[in-house]
């Protein structure tokens, strides 16, 4: 093997770091041990060699992925990049775009608050309101 040539194999946590899954690798490792990464369908540990051709299944927030390795990075890489190191199933991709769609529709229904204490209209119409004096 030269210098030149790509690593056949890599750990798990360094590749979903280097995939931009995680922020950081300590991050990558607190998921794993967490069981919110499965390898070929199986809990693993943060230092479980992968290859191309692994399945992943990974668990973030209420956000789920199942993936399949495509390269094995040398380091990491911006994200434009990152993303084809591996390939998604098209049902795992609907399913999470869906839940996006559904999750931004909630946000925008949901009432927000007003921003900063009232100003002094608003606190006259709010003593109106309640029937205070002051």
């Amino acid at each position: 093997m030269t210098t030149q040539d790509p690593p056949q194999s890599i750990r798990l946590d360094k590749w979903l770091w280097a995939a931009r899954f995680f922020k950081t690798r300590q991050l990558a490792i607190e998921a794993i041990n967490g069981g919110k990464v499965h390898l070929n369908g199986q809990r693993t540990k943060p230092g479980k060699t992968i290859t191309i051709g692994s399945r992943l299944s990974i668990h973030k927030d209420s956000l789920a992925w199942e993936i399949e390795v495509c390269v094995i990075p040398k380091q990491r890489r911006p994200a434009s990049e990152a993303i084809l190191f591996y390939s998604e199933d098209e049902a795992s991709k609907s399913k999470r775009e869906q839940l996006k769609e559904e999750q931004r529709l909630i946000r925008a229904s949901a009432p927000r608050p007003a921003p900063g204490k009232p100003s002094k209209k608003d606190r006259r119409m709010i003593h109106s309101f309640t029937g205070k004096d002051r």
